[in-house]
C-alpha cells in the first residue's frame, strides 16, 4: 500500500500517514487502481495529486469513480477544474448528473490557447501601463494575473504567469539596482482612542452602534452555514430521493427565510450559559433578516411548571428579543402520535418491555421484541395510549444505531401525569430524540443550533425526519459557555435551594438570569459578553470577572450617580454658614453634565464612612484625620476637624467639625462622599458563593459543591444611609455610588426601607484575578 502510494508522487511519510486515515487510504486505493486500469501504472505526479484530492475532498463517495474517469481520460487536468467539479457534485445531490452541465461548469473540452493568454494579458498590462512605469516591479504583479485569470478561468496559471513576466520585461526592461531596494514602509496612521473600534455586541436585540455584526463575531464553522433550501450542501446531511421536493417545497412556504429556535425544557431558570443560546438563534436570525421561534420542550409533565413557562420568556424579552411565534412541543402532540404510527407501519420502530435500568448504558443488550410484527406493535402501541400498560412497562423505540453506539433510542413512554396543556388527554409522551427533529421540521427550522452534547442525536436527528419522508432541516453544535466558580445544573441549584444555602433560583450570588438581572446585571452587558465569547465548536469556561467587565462598560454609561454610607459616622458642622439645609447640585453624569443633575441636601449633620477618618494619619492615608482636612464631594467645602467624641467602650461616635470653603482653603488630599437627611436602607454585598473555580470537580473539591460554599459570599448591611435623591427609584433601577460600587436596587425593597444589591464594584478586586 506505501508502494502504491508513493508510486503517484506521495512521499513516504505521506503515504504512512494517509495509511492511518482507513476511509482515505480506502478511497484513494480505489482512484489509483481505477486511474491505473486507464492509464497503465505509471501515473505522473500531476495526476497523483489530482486523485488524492478527489479522494481527500470528496463528501459523497459514490461520485469517487465518476471524478476518476474525467481525471483518468485527461479532461480534468487542473486543482481548479478539480475544485468546481466537487462543488457541482455538492451541489447536485442527485442522481444521474447531467453530464452536458457538469462538463460545462469544470472547463472539460475548453481549450484556452496561447494567443488568447496573449491578448488577455496585453490588456491587462495596457490598463495598468501608468502605474506600471511609475512603480516599475514594486507594482503587485499579483494584480495583474489576478485580472487575466478572471478573462480566461480555465487558463493554466504557469502559461499566465509565464506571460505576464515576459511582457513586463518588454515593458521595463531589466530590474535596475532601484528596482531591487526594499518598498519603504509607509507608516499607518493609528487612530484616536476615541476611534477605536469596540468589540462588537447586540443590544436590545439590535445591532449596536459598533461596526462589527453578531455574524461577524462568529468563529469557524458558523461562516459556512448552508443557505436556506441548500441544505444538501451540509457535511453529513443525508440525501433521499425525496429531498430535493421537499426542499423545494420547504422554499414555497418560508421563501427563503432564515428560521432558528430557541427550545428551553420549561423545568428550571434559564442561565448564563442560555444567553449564549439565546444571542445565537435570535442573533443569528437577525442577522441575516430571518426569525426565530421560542418553542418550549414541555414533552415531561412531571418535571414542568408555569412559573417556568413565564420566567423563560421574560428572560428572552428581557435580553432584548423578541420571538417570531411562542410555541410548544405540545401543539404538535396529535401530529406525532400520527408519525408515530406511521414510523411502525414502515416497519422503523417497534413497542418494547425492557425495563428502564437494563437499556441504560451504551451496551444493553439487544431488544428481544426488536422483530416483533408491525400489526402487533400497532394494538400494543394504542393500548399504550390507552393506558393499559403502567409506566415502565412498556416503550415504543426507535430502530436506529446513534453515533455514540446507542441502540434503538426510545420514542414514546408512559406517564400518568396531566399535561399542563393537554390535561389527561395524554398518557403517552414524546422523549426528546423523537420529538426535537420532527417540531423543526413541522416549523421549517432551516438552522438547528445546539450544544455540543446533542451531537451523538445529529444521526438520529436526520434518520427520523428522513424514515418518514419529511423535511428535514439541518442540526449544528457549538461549544457550550460556562463559567468558573458556580454551578448552573438545575438539579443542583435545588440543592443549594432545598439546603438554605441561597434563597431562590434568583439568589443574586447565582448565574440564573433571573439572579443576574436581581443582582442588577443590564441585559445589554449580558449580550455583549456572549459576543465577545462568540460562537466556536470548543467549549468556552470564563472566569465571573469578564461577564462584571462588561456590566462595568454598560453601567458607566447607564446608571446615574448617587452618594451612600455603608458605615455611618456621625459628622457636625459647627459653623454651618446657613440656618437651615442647603441644596447641593450634583451631576448625574460627572463625565456628561448635558445628561443633567439632581439636588441633595447639605445640613450642618452629614455622615461619611468610618473609614474615611483615623485619628492618627498614617504614612499615605489622604482621607481625614485632626490636622489633614478633606473635601465634601460638590459641596465646595472643606472639613477640619475639631473635636473628637467617643462612647464609654473608646469608639469614635461622632465627629466636631468646621467647614472653609474650597475657593479660600488650601486644596486637600482628598475629597470624600457623605450623606445628609438621608435614607435609611439596607444593602447586600455579594461574593463568590463557591470558594474553588471548578466546585463540582471531584478531583477539586473532593467532599462536593456544598461543601465549598463560601462563608461570605453575602453581606448584608443593615443601617446603611443614602441620599434622598434616591426616592423614587424603582425595583432594578441602577445607581453607582460614588467610591462604592454598582448597585441595583432589590424587589425586597419597602416603603421607608430601601433594599439596595451590589451589582459590581468600580474596579475589579485584584485579588479574584
Amino acid at each position: 500500500a506505501v508502494g502504491l502510494f508513493t508510486g503517484i508522487g506521495l512521499s513516504e511519510a505521506k503515504a504512512r500517514e494517509t495509511l492511518r486515515n482507513g476511509p482515505l487510504s480506502a478511497l484513494l486505493r480505489r482512484a489509483v487502481l481505477q486511474a491505473r486500469s486507464a492509464l497503465g501504472p505509471a501515473l505522473d505526479k500531476a495526476t497523483g495529486t489530482l486523485l488524492y484530492n478527489a479522494a481527500a475532498r470528496l463528501k459523497d463517495p459514490k461520485h469517487l469513480g465518476f471524478l476518476v474517469g474525467y481525471i483518468a481520460r485527461r479532461e480534468i487536468l487542473t486543482d481548479l477544474q478539480l475544485s468546481a467539479a466537487l462543488e457541482y457534485v455538492r451541489s447536485h445531490p442527485l442522481e444521474p448528473l447531467d453530464v452536458a452541465d457538469f462538463e460545462r461548469a469544470c472547463g472539460v473540452g475548453v481549450c484556452i490557447t496561447p494567443e488568447q493568454i496573449e491578448e488577455a494579458v496585453e490588456a491587462v498590462i495596457s490598463k495598468h501601463r501608468a502605474e506600471l512605469l511609475a512603480e516599475r516591479y514594486r507594482f503587485n504583479m499579483g494584480l495583474l494575473m489576478g485580472e487575466a485569470r478572471n478573462q480566461l478561468r480555465w487558463a493554466d496559471g504557469k502559461t499566465i504567469k509565464n506571460e505576464v513576466d515576459l511582457q513586463v520585461l518588454h515593458l521595463l526592461g531589466p530590474k535596475t539596482e532601484a528596482d531591487l531596494e526594499k518598498k519603504p514602509k509607509v507608516a499607518k496612521a493609528r487612530p484616536a482612542p476615541a476611534e477605536k473600534q469596540k468589540v462588537a455586541v447586540m443590544e436590545n436585540g439590535d445591532m449596536g452602534a459598533e461596526p462589527q455584526s453578531l455574524l461577524e463575531q462568529l468563529r469557524g464553522e458558523a461562516l459556512k452555514f448552508h443557505k436556506p433550501g441548500e441544505n444538501y450542501k451540509t457535511e453529513g446531511y443525508v440525501v433521499t430521493p425525496n429531498t430535493m421536493a421537499l426542499l423545494k417545497q420547504h422554499l414555497a412556504i418560508t421563501g427563503g427565510q432564515v428560521r432558528t429556535r430557541f427550545p428551553p425544557e420549561p423545568n428550571g431558570i434559564l442561565h448564563i450559559g442560555h444567553a449564549k443560546a439565546i444571542n445565537f438563534n435570535f442573533g443569528y436570525a437577525k442577522a441575516n433578516g430571518g426569525v426565530c421561534f421560542l418553542r418550549y420542550d414541555d414533552t415531561n409533565p412531571e418535571k414542568e411548571e408555569e412559573k417556568y413557562f413565564t420566567a423563560i420568556r421574560e428572560m428572552v424579552e428581557w435580553l432584548g428579543y423578541q420571538p417570531y411565534a411562542v410555541t410548544h412541543a405540545s401543539d404538535y402532540f396529535d401530529q406525532l402520535y400520527t408519525w408515530a404510527l406511521e414510523l411502525i407501519r414502515r416497519g422503523q420502530a417497534y413497542v418494547c418491555h425492557q425495563k428502564v435500568e437494563e437499556i441504560k448504558g451504551h451496551n444493553p443488550p439487544p431488544s428481544p421484541w426488536r422483530d416483533r410484527p408491525v400489526e402487533e406493535s400497532l394494538l400494543l402501541f394504542e393500548d399504550m395510549r390507552k393506558g393499559k400498560f403502567g409506566e415502565g412497562e412498556a416503550t415504543l423505540r426507535m430502530k436506529l444505531v446513534m453515533e455514540d453506539g446507542k441502540m434503538d433510542p426510545v420514542a414514546y413512554r408512559v406517564k400518568f401525569t396531566p399535561h399542563h396543556r393537554t390535561g389527561d388527554k395524554w398518557c403517552i409522551y414524546p422523549t426528546y430524540d423523537y420529538t426535537h427533529c420532527l417540531c423543526d421540521s413541522i416549523e421549517h427550522i432551516t438552522h438547528s443550533l445546539c450544544t455540543k452534547e446533542f451531537q451523538a442525536r445529529r444521526s438520529s436527528y436526520f434518520w427520523l425526519c428522513n424514515a418518514l419522508d419529511v423535511y428535514c432541516p439541518v442540526q449544528w453544535e457549538y461549544g457550550r459557555l460556562n463559567l468558573l466558580y458556580t454551578v448552573v445544573s438545575k438539579r443542583k441549584i435545588i440543592r443549594l435551594v432545598e439546603t438554605g444555602a441561597v434563597r431562590d433560583w434568583d439568589d443574586p450570588r447565582l448565574f440564573t438570569l433571573t439572579a443576574l438581572r436581581r443582582r442588577g446585571f443590564p441585559p445589554e452587558a449580558i449580550n455583549n459578553f456572549c459576543a465577545r465569547v462568540g460562537v466556536t465548536v470548543a467549549q468556552a469556561t470564563m472566569e465571573p470577572h469578564l461577564l462584571e467587565a462588561c456590566a462595568r462598560e454598560v453601567l458607566n454609561e447607564q446608571a446615574p450617580r448617587a452618594m451612600a454610607v455603608l458605615e455611618p459616622l456621625k459628622v457636625t458642622i459647627t459653623n454651618f454658614p446657613a440656618l437651615k439645609a442647603l441644596e447641593v447640585l450634583v451631576p448625574n453624569f460627572p463625565a456628561d453634565e448635558s445628561r443633567g443633575f439632581h439636588k441633595v441636601p447639605f445640613h450642618q449633620t452629614v455622615y461619611i464612612e468610618e473609614t474615611d477618618f483615623r485619628e492618627e494619619a498614617d504614612k499615605g492615608y489622604k482621607r481625614l484625620a485632626p490636622g489633614q482636612p478633606v473635601g465634601l464631594r460638590h459641596t465646595g467645602y472643606i472639613i477640619t476637624v475639631q473635636n473628637v467624641i467617643k462612647d464609654v467602650s473608646g469608639r469614635v461616635i461622632e465627629l466636631e467639625v468646621t467647614c472653609t470653603k474650597s475657593d479660600v482653603a488650601e486644596k486637600p488630599k482628598a475629597f470624600i462622599h457623605w450623606v445628609s437627611v438621608p435614607l435609611a436602607c439596607e444593602v447586600r454585598l455579594y461574593e463568590r458563593l463557591f470558594l474553588h473555580k471548578n466546585p463540582e470537580d471531584p478531583s477539586e473539591v473532593p467532599g462536593g459543591f456544598l461543601s465549598d460554599l463560601n462563608p461570605d459570599s453575602l453581606r448584608v448591611v443593615h443601617n446603611a444611609l443614602v441620599d434622598s435623591s434616591v426616592h423614587s427609584a424603582r425595583p432594578f433601577d441602577k445607581f453607582q455610588f460614588e467610591r462604592l460600587g454598582y448597585f441595583s436596587v432589590d424587589p425586597d425593597s419597602e416603603q421607608g426601607k430601601m433594599v439596595f444589591n451590589r451589582t459590581v464594584t468600580l474596579k475589579e478586586d485584584p485579588g479574584k484575578a
